[in-house]
């Protein structure tokens, strides 16, 4: 797998992760969240976790940047 390809499905992680907190906040203000909503959420969280796979299998695991750089500092 190319960088390049290893930098687009961490973007599409991410951009799955912030869809995940937008849905975890709708359902969690919602007095009667709906089976869609719920659906949706799993169908996030499912394509997450492809993704994980996916950057595992390249041998590049998904590492926030955050994670990355506070490892950076330890070495």
């Amino acid at each position: 797998m190319t960088p390049e390809e290893i930098k687009e499905l961490n973007s599409a992680r991410e951009s799955l992760v912030k869809r995940r907190r937008e849905m975890a906040r709708q359902i969690s203000e919602a007095p009667l969240p709906s089976v869609e909503m719920a659906e949706e959420l799993t169908k996030i969280l499912t394509a997450v976790e492809a993704l994980d796979r996916a950057l595992n299998e390249a041998g590049h695991p998904y590492m926030s940047q955050s994670l990355a750089e506070q490892m950076q500092t330890e070495i």
